[in-house]
């Protein structure tokens, strides 16, 4: 047990190592630094927000335009950075694994957990000031809303573990990453509620855990104006099954990587 308690330990301080070399390789100390890992979603949430509610009106089915955009579309860009973020991850980083404390699945944890922190801040601090200027609801379960943000980053953290080895396998699969994103727009729920959707194409979608995440963070910011549809067994099913198989490939790929 004792082992095991420094084994955790010793992990903990490589993941915040790995985590300040990320930031600074991707952000440099200059300007607000790492903050732009916020700041590009938001960016994104709240020029899309305005275009929508141009188009669309103040409100939609019963429900805020500005919110309903934003809730949606800042997970959207955290997926996308986290898929574009695996491809070839272990090959930029392979010098690291001259360092036997540093596993190939410490790349693609950190990564995604910096997305997810940069999605999540940006999602606070983008809900807090449009509530000041009271075009954000306060959340109505707030248990509802991690639960869906919970699901919807071990989804994409388990497609990042099937991506990154396939990345290192075939040029073509690097190639198609970027590709996979607008792939999974359809099936992610950000621009639709489910109960918009037929009754036949609802049940298909259920099998998505993008689709059970978002209308759980939907629920849990909206209550009781929105009606939700999700199938959190068939969520975490999905997902662990994407899980295993991309813990099988990862310590597959690992045997061929040489260390730099």
């Amino acid at each position: 047990m004792t082992r095991f308690a420094d084994g955790l330990r010793v992990q903990a301080k490589v993941i915040k190592a790995l985590m300040v070399r990320e930031l600074v390789t991707r952000f440099g100390r200059e300007n607000i630094g790492f903050l732009w890992i916020m700041a590009e979603p938001l960016l994104f949430a709240g020029l899309v927000g305005v275009v929508w509610s141009f188009m669309k009106g103040p409100q939609s089915h019963g429900i805020g335009v500005i919110p309903f955009v934003v809730s949606g579309y800042i997970p959207l860009t955290f997926m996308r950075h986290s898929f574009a973020q695996s491809a070839k991850i272990f090959v930029a980083n392979s010098s690291l694994l001259y360092h036997r404390q540093v596993k190939v699945l410490d790349f693609i944890f950190v990564r995604v957990s910096l997305e997810a922190i940069g999605a999540m801040m940006a999602y606070l601090f983008g809900g807090t000031v449009l509530l000041f200027f009271g075009h954000f609801p306060i959340p109505a379960d707030v248990g509802m809303l991690i639960a869906g943000w919970a699901i919807y980053v071990l989804f994409v953290l388990s497609i990042c573990l099937v991506l990154a080895p396939l990345s290192e396998v075939s040029t073509v699969v690097e190639k198609l990453v970027p590709v996979s994103v607008y792939v999974a727009i359809p099936f992610s729920g950000v621009f639709n509620m489910a109960s918009w959707l037929p009754a036949n194409m609802r049940e298909y979608l259920m099998w998505s855990p993008f689709v059970t995440g978002m209308e759980l963070m939907r629920a849990g910011l909206f209550g009781e104006l929105v009606v939700p549809y999700y199938d959190v067994p068939k969520a975490l099913m999905v997902s662990f099954a994407c899980l295993f198989a991309g813990l099988v490939l990862c310590r597959r790929v690992r045997r061929t990587l040489a260390v730099a």
